[in-house]
């Protein structure tokens, strides 16, 4: 028995010999005439990083790599290097070896530029930061490093930018896709102009720039050290290198930047030692005015105001007809031509502005502002300047002596631009604003505007008392009706007892603004926490809506459903009473971009499941058949576990056993989320709520509004992602918030119900059966969807039936009225 138990001890230390053998050579170091083979594997003294063989995604292709080896969620690598990426290996029998002379090789073929000087002592070794370089074995220089050939990421002390020395270009360039890291379309490089600054590029065409460096940060960056303490980053430029470079030594901060392959996105991810998992601490561009050269030439992009794109002062557009259309490509032309000659014109402070493209610009050291503006008034080219340094360290002004591209107007104050106008334009500026300060007008106005209140006052009185008669005849009804309906068993709670639960509606409880009235924090005698919505006085269709809720929701019983707990009805208020969610709407934390990072895939495919399975209840499952018409991401709570409840059905309609298409005169609802039939012709039925569903999981995927632009149908959220489906980029319409931790295949099969959710057509679209059960099962098979909906939004068609809404709406707003054909 004894022999038995020291043989099988004997046997598991063999076994676990050979693990060790075989899968790590047990060191960060590899010396010369020593190959690495594949299956084992290199690893930083402190454990952080290891080097070795893999092969991305599915492919069956095998590369040299360096990854995060401590820092990782279970089973999965973070790829930060690549060797070999555009030469890979077809079979598992290859070897990474370093020769006497200290060269690197793959299976004995050179993969990269190797020392150029010949070494005595070589050796090869993996650093904790990341950087696997090659030295003299008693030295501490490098004669080579990985940290001059980045792929698609930046680490700590890793340089983007050039060495003037060699002529060595330090850019990221993203993967082809996720299972092959052959060098993609998507360039991030370091300016190696005047002012230096970073640029995106997608193929030949600049898509982001970070703006320069204004002695505190980026010009088109937020200030990444009051986002993270100990970040320590910016630009180094001298005579012999101009390069970024973030440092976090020193510091509890574990991060890394890179280049989407799939959104072609600069993203930056922070280590969550709790979550054991990396989150998106940053990503650009960020935003419309984030894309370089939003607006076109001497106009100003600002998020702000809408539309986004407006010229700037002095300034005419040069087709007025089309940026109604969102069309500002064409930018913007002088009002009055500048006098070089006589030197008459002047300057106008554009506030807090991101500055111009600076690629042509002029930087002018050490002289001051005045200096800096008699520069530009004698050059007659110039358009603008502005100091070159905010911090003060008197590195002069910055001249911009062509038309001014990509000037924004960020979200962070940065600092002011001032545009050189011809004398005329800044009188025009200059009387149009003391025109309104001249005391005769002023006058005029407030005596108009005095009798025209005591008319308005007059008016209200006496349209309020009619009112109230009205609403006292139209309560006492609805009370009636309620009490008549034996079906429902729900509690009528007293006026006091809702005015106890909520701190006599108390402005800091207040949990949002519903359609039809505010939601306030409440919490019974029973200390049960609630959600109250009170009826806002004034909605003419308060009534309907509460008659509605009452009916519906009472009778409905489903996990996904919002549960109503009981009604009040008191004179003219109002009151219905749910179950609390604490975790609030959808939109909410979908559409907030710091809350956003806490919706990791998957929670929104468990999202997705949940809202699906509850408008399949609302359409076949229930005792009432229930079309609910107003589905959106406002309209959606999450409990506690992030379980999602459809809410608000004050527009929902019961649908008869044997009807399944009607049409009203009476079309209500929210742009963005109507189906295409229902929003110009007024016909709606179960596959208006799909199409509605269809748009949720295309908003849940991205994290981006639907908005509706009538000139452009690709910024239309399903145009974008009809183009991606076709482009086969379906994994660029992902929210950058999620990160690299989701499942490709369940990502792009959603993308797929989505657009089969929102055809144009309606017959096209699947049931809410369908749906669940392609949700559910992955082996289910999928339709190729048709071109969606949003061609009808755009088509010139319906015009006459669109002209009393505005189709510039965002999808916040919900329409309450309007005669459809």
């Amino acid at each position: 028995m004894i022999s038995f138990i020291v043989m099988a001890q004997l046997f598991t230390h063999l076994v676990f010999l050979f693990v060790i053998f075989h899968y790590s050579i047990a060191t960060d170091t590899l010396n010369p005439n020593q190959s690495l083979q594949d299956g084992q594997i290199l690893v930083s003294a402190k454990k952080f990083f290891a080097l070795g063989f893999f092969s991305p995604g599915g492919s069956k292709n095998r590369y040299v790599g360096i990854w995060f080896n401590k820092l990782r969620p279970a089973g999965q690598k973070t790829i930060v290097w690549v060797a070999n990426r555009r030469s890979p290996l077809s079979a598992t029998n290859g070897s990474l070896e370093l020769n006497a002379n200290g060269i690197l090789t793959i299976s004995s073929v050179l993969f990269l530029p190797m020392p150029s000087v010949t070494l005595s002592n070589p050796v090869a070794q993996l650093l904790d930061d990341g950087n696997f370089v090659i030295r003299e074995a008693n030295s501490s220089e490098f004669a080579w490093q990985s940290f001059d050939y980045p792929t698609d990421t930046l680490l700590s002390g890793m340089k983007l930018g050039w060495d003037l020395r060699t002529g060595l270009n330090r850019n990221l360039t993203a993967w082809q896709s996720h299972d092959d890291p052959y060098p993609g379309s998507y360039v991030l490089s370091m300016d190696l102009e005047v002012i230096p600054q970073i640029n995106l590029w997608s193929g030949s065409t600049k898509r982001w720039r970070s703006g320069p460096w204004n002695g505190q940060d980026y010009d088109n960056m937020k200030s990444q050290h009051s986002m993270i303490k100990g970040l320590r980053s910016g630009p180094v430029s001298n005579m012999d290198e101009v390069y970024h470079m973030y440092n976090t030594s020193g510091t509890n901060i574990v991060g890394w930047a890179t280049v989407d392959q799939y959104s072609g996105m600069l993203k930056a991810f922070v280590w969550i030692e709790s979550k054991g998992m990396w989150n998106t601490f940053l990503y650009y561009p960020k935003s419309e005015c984030g894309e370089h050269s939003r607006c076109g030439a001497n106009s100003v992009c600002d998020l702000d105001s809408w539309p986004i794109c407006r010229c700037l002062p002095g300034y005419k557009s040069k087709t007025p007809q089309e940026w109604p259309l969102d069309d500002a490509s064409s930018g913007c032309e002088r009002l009055t031509a500048l006098d070089c000659k006589n030197m008459t014109d002047g300057f106008m402070t554009i506030t807090l502005a991101a500055l111009p493209e600076t690629s042509n610009a002029i930087l002018y050291a050490n002289i001051s502002m005045n200096e800096c503006s008699a520069k530009c008034l004698k050059n007659c080219s110039c358009t603008a300047y502005a100091t070159a340094n905010i911090s003060g360290a008197g590195l002069g002004c910055v001249v911009w002596v062509t038309e001014l591209i990509d000037l924004r107007l960020p979200s962070h104050a940065t600092q002011d631009v001032f545009l050189r106008l011809a004398a005329a334009d800044l009188a025009t500026i200059s009387s149009k604003s003391s025109n309104k300060n001249q005391s005769k007008s002023m006058v005029l106005i407030v005596v108009f505007s005095t009798v025209a209140l005591i008319f308005l006052m007059l008016f209200f009185y006496w349209r309020r008392k009619r009112l109230m008669h009205k609403a006292f005849i139209t309560y006492h009804q609805l009370e009636k009706d309620i009490r008549r309906n034996d079906e429902l068993e729900l509690t009528q709670l007293q006026w006091s007892t809702l005015m106890e639960a909520t701190n006599n509606f108390a402005q800091t409880n207040i949990l949002g603004k519903g359609g039809f009235g505010l939601v306030y924090k409440g919490k019974l005698a029973e200390r049960c926490q609630v959600a109250v919505k009170r009826l806002s006085k004034n909605s003419t269709q308060g009534v309907d809506e509460f008659k509605n809720e009452v009916t519906f929701i009472a009778k409905l019983q489903h996990r996904n459903l919002v549960r109503l707990l009981g009604y009040c009805i008191q004179r003219d208020e109002k009151v219905l009473v749910y179950e609390y969610m604490p975790n609030g709407s959808l939109d909410a934390l979908l559409f907030d971009k710091e809350k956003g990072v806490h919706l990791d895939w998957k929670t929104r495919f468990h999202i997705i499941v949940g809202i699906a399975r509850g408008l399949l209840y609302l359409h076949q499952d229930s005792r009432l058949r229930i079309i609910h018409r107003d589905l959106k991401a406002s309209n959606i709570l999450l409990d506690i576990e992030m379980n999602p409840k459809i809410s608000d059905f004050g527009l929902a309609r019961n649908f008869g056993e044997h009807e399944t298409i009607t049409k009203t005169k009476k079309v209500v609802g929210t742009y963005g989320y109507m189906a295409p039939e229902y929003a110009l012709d007024g016909v709606f039925s179960v596959k208006s709520d799909v199409f509605s569903f269809g748009v949720l999981i295309l908003e849940i995927i991205s994290g981006q509004r639907n908005r509706v632009f009538l000139s452009k149908p690709n910024l239309y959220l399903l145009g974008n992602a009809w183009s991606l489906w076709n482009e086969g980029k379906v994994l660029g319409l992902l929210d950058p918030l999620i990160g690299n931790f989701f499942s490709a295949s369940q990502v792009m099969r959603c993308v797929n119900i989505g657009l089969l959710c929102v055809q144009e057509k309606a017959e096209d679209r699947p049931i809410m059966s369908s749906v669940v059960i392609m949700l559910s099962k992955d082996d289910a098979p999928l339709a190729k969807p048709k071109a969606p909906g949003f061609k009808s939004i755009f088509s010139t068609k319906h015009d006459s039936a669109l002209n009393q809404v505005d189709l510039y709406t965002f999808n916040t707003v919900t329409l309450t009225e309007h005669t459809g054909r």
